[in-house]
């Protein structure tokens, strides 16, 4: 596929992984999985998991920004969590980062996560 391209910025976690941050085909961006990390030290943000959560959205954005798009161009997001007692959380905080019309969606409860973290996140973004 030659309009395939890897999006990479410094101001998301680095890939710690066999991984690209994102990659875009044609006018569609495929995020990978992002966790509360802080991208300057690569360590796990502290505090509660409101903290936690408004940091992969940041981490998120900024993928976003590095492949020439922003929140309001995700269309799907997935966001997997240890608890889903959090979702009211996600939701409360979601609002400050989107506004209608909303991504589709998929809240996924899961045993474990990397780096013992309680949510990660991964989109698809469509740039028009």
């Amino acid at each position: 596929m030659t309009n395939k391209s890897v999006i990479q910025t410094e101001n998301a976690p680095q890939a710690i992984g066999t991984y690209s941050q994102a990659v875009k085909a044609g006018d569609t961006v495929y995020l990978s999985g992002q966790i509360p990390l802080d991208p300057e030290t690569m360590d796990v943000v502290p505090g509660d998991f409101a903290a936690k959560t408004r940091q992969v959205f940041e981490n998120l954005k900024a993928v976003c920004e590095a492949a020439g798009g922003g929140l309001k161009d995700i269309v799907k997001l997935n966001i997997y969590m240890t608890d889903l007692a959090n979702f009211a959380t996600v939701n409360e905080i979601m609002a400050t980062y989107f506004q209608e019309p909303y991504p589709a969606r998929a809240a996924i409860g899961v045993a474990a996560l990397p780096k013992g973290v309680p949510i990660e996140m991964d989109a698809v973004m469509v740039l028009s």
